[in-house]
């Protein structure tokens, strides 16, 4: 082959090359590309990208009342392209241009069904009557759904839709949003196609992430250790989350020993049934750094919603004669006394209380005092 020849075919290719390149110019037919992303719990995310058509089409003219059966076909339709024949029709798109794609962070559950972790081509099968079909594809970069092929499906799962007010822009939104789920919905023209995604083991998922970050700069700090050991503890993780609350005890240099550290490990243990062990970290935590007046009420407070009455009164005391004469220990006497029915020493201390309540404390426990005081003059408890 010549020079000249060869010179020819390198700019045939270029050319070639250059045409198919996708220019910075807006998308036919006004079909805007969008992108929806919801998290799921803090860590995993659903993310939805998509164009999005409008009723009213490229002429100018309003197809309302011609989006379901017509524009969009009921069930799947041979679109006489790629591989779209009679024999292997296809669903729609769920949008336009590009197949719609759904990408998942984690694994889900799809209207209680498994889906793995991924990107996915998503479609849908409308229905006249009856469910519509949604359909998330293991294909996620095709144009349309003109190579659409079954075989290819990672999960189909059927659906009811919902007449709604008239919605001019396809949309995909999510409609609901739970701790461990979210409904998304495509809405366009009088319909909405609702589909629930619960994330698996959602509460392991973070537990995997907490412990990761603990391994890293973040496990350098008690505080750290304490919000692990209370998540850990309140979905149910016991033993994880007493491990976590030791290690902010430790007495290493980020951690160590305080009225804090140890009311943590105090609600993990309570958290698992130990009342016993919990009363009695807090029997020693009550003596350490941090535990103030206040912060001992608190725990007496805590103690009379347990139903621990004489353990409250006995915490009660202690404050009361560790801090004498500080606020609120006398309030918390009069809530000791009153829990166990003893309503006249009960109203002794709340007068105390009033009489020696600080400036700064009156606003918010005057009224209350106030009212606490005509409760036990009329024998009623006011915890």
């Amino acid at each position: 082959m010549g020079k000249s020849k060869q010179l020819l075919l390198v700019l045939s290719m270029c050319l070639a090359t250059l045409t198919m390149a996708q220019l910075s110019t807006p998308p036919g037919g006004g079909n805007q590309k969008s992108v929806v992303k919801q998290f799921i719990g803090r860590l995993a995310s659903v993310e939805i990208v998509y164009n999005s058509p409008d009723v009213t089409g490229p002429n100018g003219q309003s197809r309302k009342g011609q989006i379901w059966g017509q524009l969009v076909p009921y069930g799947f339709a041979p679109l006489g392209f790629g591989l779209s024949t009679a024999d292997n029709p296809s669903p729609w798109r769920a949008g336009a241009n590009e197949n719609t794609t759904i990408e998942f962070s984690h694994d889900v559950l799809i209207e209680g069904k498994e889906l793995k972790a991924g990107k996915y081509g998503f479609h849908v099968a409308p229905a006249e009557n009856g469910p519509w079909t949604i359909i998330f594809s293991k294909d996620n970069n095709h144009w349309g759904s003109f190579f659409y092929d079954p075989a290819n499906d990672a999960l189909r799962a059927d659906v009811e839709a919902k007449d709604v007010e008239f919605r001019e822009w396809l949309t995909f939104e999510f409609i609901d949003r739970q701790a461990t789920s979210a409904t998304a919905a495509l809405v366009w023209e009088n319909k909405m196609v609702p589909f629930k995604i619960e994330v698996k083991d959602i509460n392991d998922i973070t537990l995997a992430a907490v412990t990761a970050e603990l391994n890293n700069s973040p496990g350098f700090t008690g505080t750290n250790y304490q919000a692990a050991a209370n998540y850990a503890s309140g979905v149910g993780a016991h033993d994880q989350a007493l491990k976590w609350a030791d290690a902010a005890i430790a007495g290493n240099f980020f951690s160590q020993k305080t009225f804090g550290t140890m009311q943590t490990k105090a609600g993990v243990l309570r958290n698992a049934g130990k009342m016993d062990e919990a009363i009695a970290v807090m029997d020693e935590a009550i003596k350490l750094p941090g535990a103030n007046a206040g912060a001992i009420h608190g725990y007496g407070r805590q103690l009379i919603a347990a139903d621990q009455k004489d353990k409250a009164l006995e915490v009660f005391q202690y404050n009361a004669k560790t801090n004498k004469g500080q606020w609120p220990t006398n309030y918390g006497l009069a809530r000791g006394y009153s829990a166990l029915g003893n309503y006249k020493q009960a109203l002794k201390y709340l007068q105390l209380a009033k009489e020696n309540m600080p400036a700064n404390a009156a606003a918010i426990n005057g009224p209350v005092i106030e009212q606490n005081l005509e409760k036990l003059k009329n024998g009623e408890d006011i915890n």
